[in-house]
């Protein structure tokens, strides 16, 4: 009799070799209600990564999908094939919805799990030439870039810091970030008051990982529980707009989710949360992806049950680039927190004008929008006019006081390493990163190959596959 196999195959993609970062073959199975990325490398043999702990939200991010937006610009030939021709080559399947610009390599911390490596025994600094240059070629490759963010190492620590903003502000960009570990934020009351005179438009990224000592320690190398109180202070003081930007390590502070987003929904200057479930780059260490792997779809269901707010048809895929993005809406009035995007029919979301991970920024969304809960029909319609929904939402004229300070978005942003990575998702990135050449990377790729002096690897590789780099 023949035998079965254990698991399901349900599709094949191409990935790397989590030791030699060559292009090896994979399956994508699924066993025992989980999806796995199975490959195998004629050189270090077999892996297997556990991809997500959901198999119908799996199946609903393939379904969740629409025309991807091009940039304006190509920066590189197709030559190699994905992903050894970055960034970003004609064969990318997605614009730029957000844009990196580190200035610095430096950094007032060294974080264990930093991905750029970053710490205060680095000297670089990027000169205000070299910035323009960066952010010249987003603005060339987006005419109006959706939101650019500027970071490092630690940016707010750069002598020219200001200047930079000053630039970044100069230059068509809807929407300008500031990554920040938030310690200069806590420490000087008047450079968060120059920082608000930069809205609106602006926002900044901090770091909120956990109110735990162990849990801060093990991640970032200090414990930060008193900058974060001081930081928010002087952030709420001002009401400059900040997104709470949480990596998430399992087993570590998974269990704090739904209390960052209780606490982010309290203080006046929050707009949101971000979780980043751990990626294997920089100083990361004992990291098996077969078992300590947290998956976007484990943030997510983690998110559902632990915040109060929000249910299984507010969080969704961000059809942009559905396999590392979801997303969930509320608008905060009076005490009182609305969840917004289960009310959306999804098939308004898919047929919006623009690709971006901030819904907000589509024009032809809002319209359509408006055009559905007009009629009245909402669960909230009796408090609410659809005019008022959407007056909370960015680049929209605020009548009657509602403002974005109202709008309160949660995101999960699952980034690709080298257990994890498929191509085809990575052909679908919208987070990038401005290289000093011109070049725009995908997040994903930019770490495992084109950072720092990781290029000699990719030269070496890019000769096996044809020819001198």
């Amino acid at each position: 009799m023949t035998k079965n196999r254990p698991y399901l195959f349900y599709e094949l993609t191409n990935s790397i070799c989590s030791q030699c970062l060559r292009k090896a073959e994979a399956k994508v199975i699924i066993e025992d209600e989980r999806v796995y990325l199975l490959k195998y490398c004629s050189r270090h043999g077999r892996e297997k990564v556990l991809i997500s702990t959901d198999v119908e939200y799996y199946k609903r991010c393939r379904e969740f999908i629409k025309p991807a937006e091009m940039p304006l610009h190509w920066n590189t030939p197709i030559k190699y094939g994905c992903p050894y021709d970055c960034g970003l080559c004609p064969d990318h399947e997605q614009h730029s919805c957000l844009t990196l610009v580190e200035v610095t390599d430096r950094c007032n911390l060294q974080c264990p799990i930093c991905y750029a490596d970053s710490s205060p025994h680095r000297e670089t600094w990027r000169s205000l030439e070299t910035i323009e240059r960066m952010l010249d070629a987003i603005v060339r490759n987006e005419g109006e870039p959706d939101i650019v963010q500027i970071s490092g190492g630690e940016p707010t620590i750069h002598p020219q810091f200001f200047d930079i903003l000053d630039l970044a502000k100069s230059k068509p960009i809807k929407h300008l970030m500031v990554n920040t570990n938030g310690l200069r934020i806590a420490q000087d009351r008047e450079f968060v008051r120059k920082l608000a005179s930069y809205m609106p438009g602006f926002e900044l990224y901090l770091q909120f990982d956990s109110f735990e000592e162990e849990a801060l320690r093990e991640l970032r190398g200090v414990d930060l529980r008193e900058v974060r109180r001081k930081a928010i202070g002087h952030l709420n003081e001002f009401n400059v707009s900040t997104t709470l930007v949480v990596t998430l390590k399992k087993g570590l502070n998974d269990s704090e989710i739904g209390k960052i987003i209780q606490y982010g929904l309290k203080q006046r200057c929050v707009r949101g949360v971000t979780f980043q479930p751990i990626q294997d780059a920089g100083r990361t260490e004992d990291f098996d992806p077969a078992q300590d792997r947290l998956t976007l779809s484990e943030v997510r269901q983690g998110i559902i049950e632990q915040s109060g707010v929000f249910r299984a048809e507010d969080m969704i895929p961000v059809p942009c680039h559905p396999d590392c993005l979801a997303m969930g809406y509320a608008l905060k009035l009076g005490g009182e927190v609305v969840p917004l995007t289960g009310l959306i029919d999804p098939e308004v979301l898919l047929e919006g004008g623009r690709n971006t991970i901030v819904f907000e920024q589509d024009a032809s969304l809002r319209s359509k929008l408006f055009e559905l809960f007009s009629t009245a029909h909402s669960p909230v319609s009796s408090a609410l006019s659809l005019k008022n929904l959407l007056c909370c939402l960015p680049f929209v004229k605020v009548p009657e006081g509602i403002g974005y300070d109202n709008v309160f978005r949660v995101i999960i942003m699952q980034f690709l390493d080298a257990h994890n990575f498929d191509v085809r998702s990575v052909k679908k990135s919208c987070v990038h990163i401005a290289h000093p050449d011109g070049r725009i990377i995908p997040f994903d790729t930019y770490n495992l190959f084109y950072r720092d002096g990781k290029e000699e690897l990719l030269k070496q590789i890019r000769n096996e596959a044809g020819g001198p780099a």
